[in-house]
């Protein structure tokens, strides 16, 4: 039997809450096994890609496992991308391996996921100085795609209404914290570590020269063929019909695609579907306030 058959059979997961952990609102697994996650040994040949929730994590995982095989999609196609780059933190219902599990049973070279603060990321990723891939997406987006994916994903809390998430957004009160803090920590970071800090909005209006940074960064030399058929194997109706990127695997007792497809829109911009003027202005204003000096700038809009 497999993984979505075994878990259809389950009773619907139980509500699933917050906890606060270190001024981090977290799922409530995550802390209880946080022992375990703090403790993680990162490798030296460690590569992590983190980002805040919903800025194009599958987008990059993708990405970057078709430069490391240098544009081969059939070698892309081997498991499902939660097992190609597993999420360190995840505790997910069982019979779901977590994301810790299948990281510790990769052979090297691994490439992991996160979505942590980098306050919290585990301590060995700076001591073996692994590689990290972060990328960023503008706030408006982020939280846009981050309400519709509470909706259909049942390991996250009901979001409420749109305004009353957003509120929620704004004030960090939501899974994994502030996107202010989250992206400002990440950005301070990469002056001290071997970081490649990406924007969402730079990938889509040109991926051939964010994905030869990232080649660039793993030290892969791409000919212009293949740099042009990782572009095309990664454009978002590509992906999205993507068996291997799209969670179709995953059960809807855990991802519900009948309430909101895991890959929705992936454009810059949709929030203008959602945000009220007053809205609008209102997070440009914190924007402006929490990066500050930061020399951090998104764009909402190509």
């Amino acid at each position: 039997m497999d993984l979505k058959s075994e878990m259809e059979s389950l009773d619907a997961i139980k509500c699933p809450k917050l906890v606060e952990f270190e001024g981090i609102p977290m799922l409530n697994e995550m802390v209880e096994n946080w022992n375990l996650i703090s403790g993680f040994q990162a490798r030296p040949d460690d590569l992590l890609l983190c980002t805040y929730p919903k800025a194009g994590t599958t987008w990059i995982q993708e990405i970057v496992d078709m430069v490391q095989h240098k544009g081969n999609a059939q070698k892309c196609a081997r498991a499902p991308i939660y097992e190609r780059s597993p999420y360190i933190e995840l505790f997910p219902p069982k019979p779901i391996p977590s994301g810790f599990e299948l990281a510790l049973a990769m052979p090297s070279p691994r490439t992991l996921k996160s979505h942590l603060p980098v306050q919290l990321l585990p301590t060995s990723f700076w001591k073996q100085n692994s590689k990290i891939i972060y990328v960023a997406r503008n706030a408006k987006d982020c939280a846009v795609s981050f309400f519709h994916f509470h909706r259909m994903n049942k390991i996250l809390p009901n979001p409420g209404k749109w305004e009353d998430f957003l509120e929620n957004f704004i004030a960090g009160k939501v899974c994994y914290g502030s996107w202010f803090d989250h992206v400002r920590g990440w950005w301070e970071a990469k002056d001290h570590h071997s970081i490649l800090y990406l924007f969402y909005e730079d990938i889509k209006e040109n991926p051939a020269q964010e994905i030869q940074k990232v080649a660039q960064f793993l030290s892969i030399e791409l000919s212009a063929s293949v740099l042009d058929q990782i572009v095309q194997h990664t454009r978002f109706e590509r992906m999205k019909e993507n068996p291997m990127a799209n969670y179709s695997n995953m059960p809807s007792s855990v991802l519900d695609q009948t309430v909101s497809p895991f890959m929705r829109k992936g454009t810059v911009g949709d929030w203008k579907e959602h945000f009220t003027k007053a809205q609008s202005r209102q997070l440009d204003e914190i924007c402006t306030q929490k990066l500050d000096n930061s020399g951090l700038e998104f764009r909402t809009e190509l």
